[in-house]
């Protein structure tokens, strides 16, 4: 069988049975980021990303591109621990490059990763060179978040109202290359209220909303009226699959939805319901119509 045949998310299912971790991980595979032991009142959370050309962007044509993909895959960490309640700290960043490229882009590509670790007080560390005929970028990235704001995947209850931080769809206009984690978001809204269930769109709203139910066995609805769209978004299509979006999706009970709704400091969108039966994946149209939901965001395979 062939890694197109299983899928992505298939392959993952497959390795969580065959890698063990010992005592001192709370939990690994199956989240944004590792949790891991600390100290007392904290956890350590580790997160990675892999970045490939003309995967998850393209070299020709792109203005200040290197800056732009340093940005990009550090960003795409600091969504990953703001996911999870927490605090980016230390990232390592390797690096496989074509000899024949300039150098002077290859310290671009530094120059938009250091500037985006300066904003959120996060030290790059070390990491690694090699030699590749397409450019590859790898971060890891420490973060570290107090026991009681870890915010999981697998926490959504039945009744929670689901709630995204921005609108989607937008990721092929560029802004996949520019956007700002949602670490300030995340930090407000774990610290002021109580979240049971937290993800960062990276797949698609459809396939990272389907992570959240498949971890908390639950089912869910979406009404199409309430989901804030890109401007220039190409269809609904694109708010629900095309991905790469890193706003912050999450759930929360009716008595925390109602108070973060008068929040006045805080710009979510309410979006659908969580529900009890696991065989419920629906969009609701305009007209009230139902229709199932593929469960389906990017896959690489």
């Amino acid at each position: 069988m062939k890694l197109k045949d299983i899928g992505e998310f298939g392959f993952i299912d497959r390795l969580k049975s065959k890698l063990k971790a010992d005592n001192s991980v709370v939990h690994s595979i199956g989240d944004d980021a590792a949790v891991i032991k600390y100290s007392r009142d904290k956890y350590l959370l580790f997160a990675s990303d892999i970045l490939i050309e003309n995967v998850h962007f393209k070299i020709s044509g792109q203005k200040d591109i290197f800056a732009k993909i340093g940005h990009k895959a550090l960003a795409c960490n600091i969504s990953d621990i703001a996911s999870m309640g927490g605090v980016p700290k230390y990232a390592v960043i390797s690096l496989g490059l074509p000899p024949d490229l300039d150098y002077k882009k290859a310290l671009k590509f530094f120059s938009g990763a250091q500037k985006l670790a300066g904003k959120f007080g996060i030290s790059i560390v070390g990491g690694d060179l090699s030699r590749s005929e397409k450019v590859i970028v790898d971060v890891s990235l420490i973060g570290i978040v107090k026991k009681k704001n870890l915010t999981l995947r697998s926490g959504a209850r039945i009744g929670d109202i689901i709630f995204v931080t921005g609108p989607l769809g937008g990721s092929c206009s560029g802004k996949h290359l520019t956007f700002t984690p949602r670490l300030k978001q995340a930090q407000y809204i774990i610290k002021k209220y109580k979240i049971n269930s937290m993800i960062d769109i990276s797949d698609g709203l459809a396939g990272d909303l389907w992570q959240i139910i498949k971890s908390s066995e639950k089912g869910a609805m979406l009404f199409e009226e309430l989901l804030p769209i890109t401007p220039g978004a190409r269809s609904i299509k694109a708010a629900l699959y095309e991905g790469e979006d890193f706003e912050l999706l999450f759930t929360v009970s009716v008595k925390m939805a109602e108070k973060i709704t008068k929040d006045k400091k805080l710009k979510v969108y309410a979006i659908g319901e969580i529900l009890g039966n696991r065989k419920i994946f629906d969009l609701v149209n305009k007209k009230g119509r139902r229709r199932k939901l593929k469960p389906g965001g990017y896959e690489h395979f």
